[in-house]
């Protein structure tokens, strides 16, 4: 498969325990090669092969936040 990276704008985080608990929980995906949150922005970026959106907004959702394909 091929490799990508997505990105997605995560709402509600507001300290590095929220960025810790989404990176965590994304990185459990199969297929998932790296995650970056980025407090400041919200900004959400996930490397991997065959990334489906719809897992990625559920292990957000299951962190505590809501998250939307940016």
């Amino acid at each position: 498969m091929m490799h990508s990276i997505r990105q997605y704008t995560v709402n509600g985080m507001t300290c590095s325990h929220c960025v810790l608990s989404v990176r965590e929980e994304v990185s459990e995906i199969p297929g998932v090669s790296s995650v970056d949150v980025d407090l400041a922005s919200g900004r959400l970026h996930v490397a991997g092969s065959g990334i489906r959106d719809d897992a990625v907004l559920t292990a957000v959702a299951d962190a505590g936040y809501a998250a939307v394909v940016a």
